[in-house]
């Protein structure tokens, strides 16, 4: 597993699945001549997505950023249209770091599609349950009220499986939420409710953007997703954050790429420092 060591934390990024998307659907109105010099894709248009929980470990708690693909919950369809080559192994990375699920404090979900939602339960006969039934689940009051009332394009990714169990564990923010090192912020764009992350630590700075910039070849602004609702937000925001990482000399983290974990940038988007994904 990967780790980013900071001054008093560290990430490290679990197995949490791998799904294939149409790459046409993951760079938007962007030509495919131009985003597949950047990122590989394959003979049916698909490019591989990682959907890795990260683990951040600081002053002794546990958070959990996202929660992967989850295992058991697609059906064969579902595994083919989503290219899904592999579940998720959550616990089993968890395992590795001699930890339990019971250990997560905090699950700080940036938005709750399927992808990022699924590893928060399991079935148990013919109900369902939390897999992390201590932890306090984090996301925005946009994001939880879209995931338990959707709207005719978002209820194919936002499923009561996901949620209807956990509801009790679910504590929601406005605009921004701190704890510790970290702080959230709500940005809207790829979903109504969707957010990042912000981790400072004594002068070193991480930006996990989730799905406004899912791999490292989505660095340009302009590059966003058919799939985002709100694809002006989306630049907005990207033009924001990303202004505020560069300028931190900040870490920026992924929970899709297949081929890096956190890079530095600079102003003109070349990688001067990066944590690849080990093969």
């Amino acid at each position: 597993m990967e780790k980013l060591h900071l001054k008093n934390a560290t990430m490290t990024w679990l197995d949490g699945g791998v799904t294939h998307l149409d790459g046409g659907a993951m760079f938007g109105v962007v030509p495919k001549a131009l985003w597949s010099k950047k990122y590989k894709v394959n003979e049916k248009n698909q490019i591989e997505l990682r959907t890795d929980p990260i683990l951040i470990q600081a002053n002794g708690v546990n958070y959990l950023v996202d929660t992967g693909i989850g295992s058991g919950k697609l059906n064969e369809k579902q595994k083919r249209n989503f290219g899904v080559t592999s579940e998720s192994k959550l616990v089993e990375s968890l395992q590795e770091l001699k930890l339990s699920p019971e250990d997560i404090d905090y699950i700080l979900m940036t938005h709750m599609h399927f992808d990022h939602a699924c590893g928060l339960t399991e079935k148990a006969g013919e109900q369902y349950r939390s897999i992390f039934p201590n932890a306090r689940i984090i996301t925005s009051e946009v994001e939880w009220d879209e995931m338990r009332e959707p709207n005719i394009r978002s209820q194919n990714t936002y499923w009561k499986v996901n949620w209807e169990c956990i509801e009790d564990q679910v504590e929601t923010f406005k605009e921004e939420w701190k704890h510790g090192l970290i702080k959230m912020v709500h940005t809207g764009g790829h979903s109504d409710g969707h957010s990042i992350l912000i981790l400072e630590d004594n002068g070193e700075t991480v930006v996990h953007m989730a799905d406004l910039m899912p791999t490292h070849a989505h660095e340009n602004p302009l590059w966003v997703l058919a799939y985002d609702d709100y694809p002006m937000d989306s630049i907005a925001a990207k033009q924001k954050w990303m202004k505020f990482g560069k300028e931190k000399n900040a870490w920026f983290t992924f929970y899709h790429d297949a081929v890096y974990r956190a890079i530095k940038i600079e102003d003109n988007g070349s990688i001067i420092k990066a944590v690849r994904k080990a093969n």
